[in-house]
C-alpha cells in the first residue's frame, strides 16, 4: 500500500507562487511605474491571503494544512474571478470597475495604511498599459490564479 503524500509541500510551492506574483505587481508598480487599481488591489489582497494560508497550513499539523489548502483553494477561485472580471473591464472600456466607491474604502483598509506600496489604489482599472510576455497584467494574474488552484486541487486529490 502506497502512503499517501503530505500536502505541505504543494502548501509551500502555492504560497511561492502568490509570493512571486505579489513581487511582479511590486516591480511593475515601482520599476514600470503602472498604477495599481482597485482591482489589481483585491487581487494583491487575494494572492496575500493565499500566501498566508498556505504557509500557516505548511507548518502546522496535516489536518489543519488540508483544511488551509481548501480555504486557499476557494479564495484562487475568488482570485479567479477578480482577474477574469478586471480582464472584462478592459476589454469593456465603457464599464466601471467602480474606482469611486472603491478606492476609498480600500485606502482606508489598515493594511494599506501599513504597506501603501502593496495595497493602496491608485490608479483606474481601465488604463492601458499594453502588454507584457503578449499578456495584459490581469490576464498574468489569472494564469496566476489558475496555476494555484491546479497545484491546490491536484494536492488536496492525492489526500483523498
Amino acid at each position: 500500500m502506497k502512503p499517501r503524500t503530505t500536502m505541505k509541500p504543494a502548501l509551500l510551492l502555492t504560497a511561492l507562487l502568490c509570493i512571486l506574483c505579489l513581487c511582479a505587481a511590486l516591480y511593475l508598480q515601482i520599476v514600470e511605474e503602472m498604477a495599481p487599481c482597485p482591482l489589481c488591489i483585491i487581487q494583491r489582497y487575494i494572492y496575500a491571503l493565499i500566501a498566508i494560508l498556505c504557509l500557516l497550513g505548511a507548518f502546522l499539523p496535516t489536518g489543519v494544512a488540508r483544511v488551509a489548502g481548501n480555504l486557499a483553494g476557494l479564495l484562487a477561485l475568488g482570485g479567479v474571478g477578480a482577474a477574469g472580471w478586471h480582464i472584462w473591464v478592459k476589454a469593456h472600456p465603457g464599464t466601471t470597475c467602480g474606482v469611486d466607491p472603491l478606492e476609498t474604502p480600500l485606502n482606508q483598509l489598515p493594511t494599506a495604511k501599513l504597506f501603501p506600496a502593496l495595497f493602496q489604489v491608485d490608479g483606474l482599472c481601465t488604463t492601458d498599459y499594453g502588454t507584457t510576455l503578449g499578456l495584459s497584467v490581469p490576464q498574468w494574474s489569472l494564469l496566476g490564479f489558475v496555476l494555484v488552484s491546479i497545484v491546490l486541487l491536484v494536492a488536496l486529490a492525492r489526500q483523498r
